[in-house]
């Protein structure tokens, strides 16, 4: 044992007496806690012109949209393409698109879009309309009218005072004419959901041609959502399909003479500044509409 004592008093010589410093090791920070997420807009916004009692019907016809919109991604998650309504109105196409449709509507970010009461067109004032996309005037606004708050419905009177899918106008309650009116909005239907159909006949004819128009189409969207909605929730396995009226559903009255701007004007409590026409634009008193265009409520094509 002492021959081997010297042998190891080198070894424990080379050993470091004092730590490195703290410094010479790595660098001393906080921790960093990241949220991928930030900033994230998670409600619609609404516009300061809304009174508190517009405020509350709108946000509450928002939040019964994104429930139509669930429940339509759900029953498509479910049943795929093997679900009868599916394929009334999406024939035999992926359900990818559709899916991604009504998932924009629930768990997009909706910071880009905006719901407004003031009228600053002045299209609330045309008859018949229940509000408005803004268009170029503003692409992210939406303007509700008077009307709507006197018209729509809500979602748990499906199915009942005579409202059936196919016979009443898609408008009818607030869920899916909101549905409507955020495809509209580039946030929401990012220049992909459009009109190809016009009309209960309409969608059930372009499912019938299994084109690919269907499953980004804005009415078959809506139509779907309504008669998904209608068969599981609001009358289970009963539903309220009810057979089509005429060719001309989905709309409230709209001209496609009506000019896409007008005198700015207000109504409710306050107002807010928004993009409009400038005083050398001249809204004409007639537009041609291409042959596979429509008008919608609010003088949009």
């Amino acid at each position: 044992l002492a021959v081997l004592l010297p042998l190891a008093a080198p070894l424990v010589a080379t050993l470091p007496t004092s730590p490195v410093p703290i410094a010479a090791r790595a660098t001393p920070h906080e921790p960093v806690f990241f949220s991928w997420d930030a900033g994230a807009v998670t409600s619609f916004p609404i516009h300061s012109s809304c009174n508190a009692t517009q405020r509350r019907q709108i946000e509450a016809g928002l939040n019964e949209a994104v429930e139509l919109a669930r429940h339509a991604k759900a029953h498509i998650l479910r049943w795929g393409n093997e679900s009868e309504i599916y394929r009334k109105y999406f024939g035999n196409r992926p359900t990818m698109e559709a899916v991604g449709a009504y998932d924009v509507i629930v768990n997009g970010d909706k910071a880009n879009v905006l719901f407004r009461c003031d009228n600053p067109d002045g299209n609330c004032a045309l008859e018949g309309w229940g509000g408005h996309w803004r268009g170029a005037n503003a692409t992210s606004e939406t303007v509700i009218c008077d009307r709507s708050y006197t018209t729509r419905r809500w979602l748990v009177s499906m199915c009942s005072q005579g409202y059936t899918v196919a016979g009443s106008e898609t408008n009818t309650f607030w869920a899916s004419d909101l549905m409507h009116r955020l495809y509209h909005v580039p946030a929401v239907g990012q220049g992909w959901v459009d009109h190809f159909a016009d009309g209960y006949d309409e969608v059930i004819a372009l499912a019938k041609s299994n084109g690919t128009e269907s499953t980004h189409d804005s009415e078959a969207l809506q139509y779907f959502a309504l008669e998904a909605y209608a068969f599981d929730i609001a009358a289970p396995g009963v539903g309220c399909a009810g057979e089509s009226h005429g060719p001309d559903q989905g709309h409230d009255t709209g001209s496609a003479s009506a000019p896409a701007s007008t005198s700015t004007s207000s109504s409710s409590s306050g107002s807010g500044s928004g993009a409009t026409t400038t005083p050398t634009d001249s809204p004409s008193a007639t537009i041609d509409v291409p042959p596979n265009c429509h008008t919608h409520e609010g003088g949009q094509l």
